[in-house]
């Protein structure tokens, strides 16, 4: 049976009843069809509605116009997280996203993954980073990027090097390469803030994981990183798990699933946890699990060394062979969707934000 979806007709409608409603700080109308004209409605209540700390408009068919009618509303207001996920605004509309950040002294956390943002957005969007005071947290995923020079990296790292107030920073999808990856580390070394990093889904080889592993030694504030859907291997994993083991004891949370990982180096991994009191949540998930990777991950679970509610796997035996099954927890599980029974917010199915709870929904 087809549900029945709210139109930019509709929104308008909606955006009448709450405009003098003192009571509602918070709206969420995700998968929606409101379109570039329930943009303008929604532009409208911004505008009037001051009691509105938290919107979620991702992926409701808004376009570059809508963008730019809602960019321009957050001049004034009073908003503090803003998702705009999967909308298709463009270059045209990143752009006046960005220009708001130079004028907005109220938002702390902007969502604009999957808003096929262009090259010259994503610097716009470095630049202005480098001044603003009041962004905490920023997701810039899959931007529509053309040429291998990692450019956009380039300058998001370099504004890794002037801001001192982002907490959060997703570059998910956004072709990062070894190359790209030294420039972020490069940042780290500088940055003070950055306490959650998101490079999944990027191009990152073994080879980058030197760069990272050289950075954790001396970073304290990264709490949680991100690597998933990366071509790591055991060299990558085995460079990591010697920062960690010897080094760094500030790092409470790291996603590895599907980085083509084999036992030897997720054995690596689950041994810097026996001496490393701090690292709490490690996903391993989509490697190639060995009989020892079984046995080591068992082992920690059963020894209390690793809760079961932190990593996205549980043992189970099988004719006197230990074995790992797949359970639903991650750092970003309910990023798109959420459960339809349960707690949404589920701690253990969304850890990065638990761990680094910047501009939570309140």
């Amino acid at each position: 049976m087809p549900v029945e979806r709210v139109t930019g007709d509709d929104f308008f409608i909606l955006s009448k009843t709450l405009e003098k409603n003192p009571y509602i700080n918070g709206l969420d109308v995700r998968y929606n069809l409101i379109s570039d004209v329930g943009a303008y409605h929604a532009a409208k209540l911004l505008q009037k509605q001051y009691n509105l700390i938290y919107i979620n408009l991702m992926f409701n068919d808004i376009g570059p116009k809508g963008g730019e009618l809602i960019a321009k509303a957050l001049h004034d207001t009073t908003l503090k997280y803003l998702r705009m996920t999967g909308n298709k605004i463009e270059n045209k509309g990143g752009m006046f996203f960005a220009a708001m950040l130079q004028i907005n002294s109220t938002l702390e956390k902007l969502d604009l993954g999957d808003c096929d943002l262009g090259m010259q957005s994503v610097i716009a969007f470095a630049t202005v980073l480098t001044q603003n005071q009041t962004i905490k947290g920023i997701t810039l995923n899959r931007p529509i990027l053309y040429g291998e020079q990692d450019e956009s990296t380039v300058h998001l790292g370099h504004m890794l090097k002037e801001n001192h107030w982002l907490a959060e920073l997703h570059m998910s999808k956004h072709d990062v390469k070894n190359c790209g990856l030294k420039h972020l580390c490069d940042a780290l070394y500088l940055n003070r803030s950055l306490r959650y990093l998101d490079v999944s889904c990027n191009k990152i080889t073994h080879d980058g994981m030197v760069f990272l592993a050289a950075v954790l030694k001396s970073n304290t504030t990264l709490e949680v990183i991100d690597l998933s859907f990366n071509r790591l291997e055991n060299a990558g994993a085995k460079n990591l798990s010697e920062t960690l083991t010897s080094h760094n004891r500030s790092l409470k949370a790291l996603s590895v699933v599907s980085c083509s990982i084999e036992g030897e180096g997720l054995v690596a991994l689950s041994q810097s946890m026996k001496t490393n009191p701090i690292l709490s949540n490690i996903y391993i998930w989509g490697n190639k699990f060995d009989e020892a990777t079984c046995m080591a991950y068992a082992g920690l679970i059963q020894m209390g060394r690793l809760k079961p509610d932190n990593t996205d796997v549980e043992p189970f035996v099988v004719d006197g062979h230990v074995y790992l099954a797949e359970v639903s927890n991650g750092l970003k599980k309910h990023y798109y969707w959420t459960p339809t029974y349960g707690n949404a917010l589920c701690h253990s199915s969304n850890a990065g934000f638990s761990l680094v709870p910047v501009g939570q929904q309140l």
